[in-house]
């Protein structure tokens, strides 16, 4: 699988923003994350694990895995509601993603398209699918397309890993907005390690 691909100079950056960050990226030492750069596939992951947990979702993208191969909308016409369902997900997720694969089939998303698409052309786009919120939309741009600077709000263990960071008991859009932009244009690298400091905080 690729890695999202980022370096010294993104570190370096992030540290001379922001000195707390500096010491969590000097702890933690390099972080690398898989990528997907099969578009429909990984779409279809992350509408498919939303709103669950890291364990379950491993789970459901194995058997999505071990059902379909690689998912693409074509397979997925081929096939019942039920059988999407089956891979371990609610039926009103079962459709969303037959929705996502109906869009695509019928040339009302153009998925291969967004990668030319700023950011939030390609979260309107992807949001205006029913079934498609702003943290699939973001953990698309992060993930498939390979964005910089993305930190998702809606993302539980990013709000986590910023309050633990800065000794914050609750964190209101104004604040996080504040060290979104701090963190800008590496906002994507900054989510890195805000994830990683969640798991132990």
């Amino acid at each position: 699988m690729p890695i999202l691909k980022y370096g010294a100079g993104e570190l370096s950056y992030l540290s001379k923003k922001d000195k707390r960050l500096g010491s969590l990226i000097e702890r933690t030492g390099y972080l690398e994350r898989e990528v997907s750069k099969d578009l429909f596939d990984s779409l279809v992951g992350y509408i498919a694990t939303q709103q669950i947990s890291n364990k379950a979702a491993v789970t459901v993208r194995m058997r999505l895995s071990g059902k379909f191969g690689i998912v693409t909308a074509r397979k997925l016409a081929e096939v019942s509601d039920e059988e999407i369902k089956s891979v371990g997900i609610s039926m009103r997720k079962a459709l969303y993603i037959r929705g996502l694969s109906n869009a695509v089939l019928s040339g009302e998303l153009d998925i291969e398209g967004l990668a030319g698409l700023p950011d939030e052309t390609v979260v309107s786009r992807l949001t205006s699918l029913k079934g498609i919120g702003d943290w699939t939309a973001e953990m698309f741009l992060i993930f498939s397309l390979c964005r910089m600077d993305v930190v998702s709000y809606k993302d539980f263990a990013i709000r986590k890993g910023m309050m633990s960071l800065y000794g914050l008991k609750t964190l209101e859009r104004e604040v996080f907005d504040k060290y979104r932009k701090r963190y800008s244009p590496y906002g994507t690298v900054a989510s890195l390690y805000l994830w990683h400091l969640s798991k132990d905080s």
